[in-house]
Formats: C-alpha cells, structure tokens, sequence
C-alpha cells in the first residue's frame, strides 16, 4: 500500500504503522494541486509496490469562501487532484489488466450546500466517476465514489468544531438520524469493499455512508 498527504512527519507515522500489518508500506508527501508532484508520487508508489491495481483519491483543500480563493482551491484540489490522480495512475491500472479508482466526494455534492464551492465540486466529482467508469470498462478499470457524510474522528474538522463551536456541532448532529457521527472505518469498510474483487461487477456508482444525514 501507499499512501501521501501534504506532511511529510505524518505520512511517515503512518507508513510505520502499516509496515506492522506486514507487505510492503510506502508513503510521501505530496501536494495534489501540483500536477507535476502527483505524477512523480503516483509513479514512485508503483515502482515501490510493483505496479497498482487500485486507487483512491481523497483530495480536499477545503475551500469554504465563496470567493476566487475559494473557487480556485475548490478545483485545483478538490477536482483537479482526483483528474491528476487518475491521469497519472490509469496506465499502470491498464498494464494490470484493469483495476479500481475510488473517489471520495462528500454528501454535500449530492443536494444544496451551505459551502457553496465545496459543494459544487464534489457535486463534479460525482459525475466525473460516472463519466469515468463509462470511458474506462473497456480497459477494465472500475471507477465509483463514497459520499461520506459527517465524519469525526481525533484532530479532524468535527472534533475542531465540537470544541470550538458546539452549536455547529449540535445542529449538524441533531440533522442525523442515527443521531451520532460516522466513524472513519465506517467509511474504510465500504472503500475496501469497492476496490476488492467481491464488488468486481459493480461500476459508475456513489454510495452515500452517512447514517441517513443526506435524507433528513
């Protein structure tokens, strides 16, 4: 497995602990709005892995002004790193005989967004996995997405605006039925599922994992 992320102590932290579970860990940082840096990362990792047969890309810049600074690193990030990331991994998928992209968008690209360009791009990711899976079956190549909804885990952005700004916190709970927030192997769970062979028919499709947040 690889992985990459913007820094570098925590990507290596995190090789470390895969290294534990046995197989080959590889990581580095990379900036995924630079599409020079993630053309050389995705090619390290299959040198180091010897080729790839499965990607995930979840690139977020988070941009939540609904300004040109907003825009552009909604879709130099957001967007664009999914396409580079895709650009950069589909022949080493092809040599493999096929394989399995896996985007990851979010709930607030499937229904009117408070961050309006957040929203929209993840709406774009949503239909870039159809396009995708459409353009690359003849290869093979299986392409879908998770729409994850709020997700809380140490340090992330829920944990963030539990502490800093509990009534954001509470009125987004209290909007999900299952009345809690999602857990990030919640998330892995289904990722793993759509990147292996038991979902080997399965193409073109956005599953939302999000308690029923998206439907309240």
């Amino acid at each position: 497995m690889s992985i990459c992320a913007r820094g570098a102590d925590g990507v290596a932290a995190a090789v470390e602990r895969l290294k534990a579970h046995g197989g080959v860990a590889h990581g580095a940082a990379c900036d995924v709005g630079d599409p020079e840096a993630i053309a050389s990362y995705v090619a390290a990792a299959a040198e180091a892995l010897g080729g790839l047969d499965a990607l995930v890309n979840n690139p977020s810049g988070f941009g939540s002004s609904d300004d040109e600074d907003g825009w552009k690193r909604s879709i130099d990030i957001d967007l664009m790193g999914v396409v580079r990331g895709t650009w950069a991994a589909l022949p080493h998928l092809e040599k493999a005989g096929g394989g399995a992209v896996l985007n990851i968008s979010s709930i607030s690209g499937i229904g009117p967004a408070g961050n309006i360009p957040y929203g929209a791009v993840k709406a774009a990711v949503i239909q870039l996995t159809q396009s995708h899976a459409l353009a690359f079956a003849k290869q093979r190549t299986r392409v879908n997405c998770i729409a994850p909804g709020s997700i809380e885990f140490p340090g992330g952005l829920w944990a963030q605006r539990k502490a800093n700004t509990p009534e954001v916190y509470e009125r987004t709970l209290a909007k999900i039925p299952f009345g809690r927030m999602g857990k990030p192997e919640e998330v892995a769970r289904v990722a793993a599922f759509l990147v292996s062979d038991a979902a080997s028919w399965v193409t073109g499709q956005t599953i939302s994992v999000d308690g029923a947040q998206n439907l309240s």
